[in-house]
């Protein structure tokens, strides 16, 4: 991590988290570098990536094989073919291998889907409906937020509108329903409702692609942080940081197989990248923005206690109320039960020895993933600085205030009351 030489050449900032852009300027994270942050952060990494193997084999499922299917009552009951597809990114023949473990899905998932909380061999429809299942829903959710936020991936949005795609999504549509002339009927009579099916679809393609990177950078994390070479809260950022730039150009695309056939509605060859078509639209839309959370609290929209401009909501979990459990940003009570099940003995041993132990797991654990995702925001911002501005020891003051500025214009999203910045700061705030 290279040595900020800011402090000697700027004079300290007047920001109003002057202490953490300071932080920053060192190499450092938004959350304190503390051993018990490193320890929460890393075991929630762990216990989230579990569900993550799922969704994005999940969202991949969707959006390759189940499709335009009208009734989808199974669309969550993925395939073997998918539980045993290889993730890009680990096993022996990996494209670039991050995680040095298997590449097909998790023992640990594997283990759950077959025997769920009731740790008992049922049929899946019997644990789907009992709902001891993984929350696919939740990994919809966030597929909503980023299809919803249109401003945020201007792009990608712009092909999804082109006459390209569709091209591509009309021969995808006629290909799926070739021999079914009722469906064929409809598409003739509402071609731009299946449009508007299909480009949703390509946000689940685009966000399976997007968590099928994080999946192993998580478990890579946790098993050097398990060897004890992963030591300090900013050595994990930086982890995340090299791992943006080492995924970076990762394609984004959307193909539909029937049965053998590839139909190819994004084609790779247009260019679309893992970095900004997928991971940055997935932090504002997730992280940040998300919308006002529905059925348990109500707002006046006239009274202006909903912006008038999607991009200023924020209800993402940087900003979430985690007490009432789920009462804020994204469905978290979904991921935070999904968790739950994958929780590493150190983490269950640290929340049985706060509050009120067993009986609050759920919220600490929701505090300690918003934590982690601060961490995780930390390396977006660090990573956006050495992409677009100057080294953190660049002899330059002028580019250093250039960082400084950057900075503070980050931390200004967090000035609004509902921000948990100030709250992370304190090992107190479970």
């Amino acid at each position: 991590m290279p040595t900020a030489t800011s402090s000697k050449t700027l004079p300290p900032s007047s920001h109003a988290f002057a202490d953490i852009i300071h932080r920053l300027e060192a190499g450092g994270s938004m959350l304190p570098d503390t051993p018990d942050n490193l320890k929460q952060i890393i075991g929630i990494y762990k216990a989230y990536a579990v569900p993550m193997d799922f969704y994005w084999r999940g969202l991949l499922y969707i959006s390759e094989r189940v499709f335009l299917n009208p009734l989808p009552a199974f669309k969550y009951f993925i395939s073997d073919e998918y539980l045993d597809r290889p993730n890009a990114y680990a096993g022996d023949n990996a494209d670039l291998r991050i995680w040095r473990g298997q590449a097909d899905a998790h023992p640990e998932l594997r283990e759950f889907m077959a025997k769920g909380e009731l740790k008992r061999k049922l049929p899946k429809w019997m644990h789907h409906l009992w709902h001891d299942r993984i929350n696919m829903e939740f990994a919809e959710a966030c597929m909503q937020a980023m299809f919803w936020h249109d401003d945020i991936n201007p792009k990608f949005n712009a092909y999804l509108d082109s006459d390209a795609y569709k091209a591509n999504a009309d021969g995808a549509i006629r290909a799926y329903f070739k021999g079914n002339p009722a469906m064929l009927g409809l598409y003739k009579l509402f071609p731009d409702l299946f449009l508007e099916q299909v480009k949703r679809l390509s946000y689940y393609a685009n966000l399976g692609l997007f968590w099928e990177v994080m999946a192993p950078v998580f478990f890579e994390m946790s098993d050097l942080y398990d060897e004890g070479k992963l030591t300090t809260v900013p050595e994990a950022m930086d982890f995340l940081v090299n791992g943006i730039f080492a995924i970076a150009g990762r394609p984004i695309y959307h193909h539909l197989y029937v049965g053998d056939e590839c139909y190819e509605i994004i084609p790779k060859s247009e260019g679309f990248t893992w970095l900004y078509e997928a991971a940055l639209p997935y932090v504002e839309a997730v992280f940040y923005r998300t919308s006002p959370f529905r059925g348990t609290k109500s707002y006046n929209a006239q009274a202006g206690q909903v912006p008038s401009e999607p991009k200023d909501f924020h209800y993402g979990i940087l900003y979430a109320d985690l007490f009432p459990v789920g009462s804020a940003g994204i469905p978290p009570t979904l991921l935070m039960q999904d968790m739950l099940h994958f929780l590493p003995d150190y983490l269950v041993e640290e929340y049985q020895q706060h509050t009120r132990g067993a009986d609050d797991t759920l919220i600490q654990l929701g505090v300690t993933f918003q934590r982690s995702m601060y961490n995780v925001t930390s390396a977006v911002i660090q990573a956006l600085r050495t992409a677009l501005l100057y080294p953190l020891d660049d002899p330059n003051p002028q580019h250093l205030k250039a960082n400084r500025d950057f900075f503070e214009q980050q931390l200004d999203r967090f000035q609004r009351p509902e921000a948990r910045l100030k709250d992370i700061q304190q090992q107190t705030y479970r």
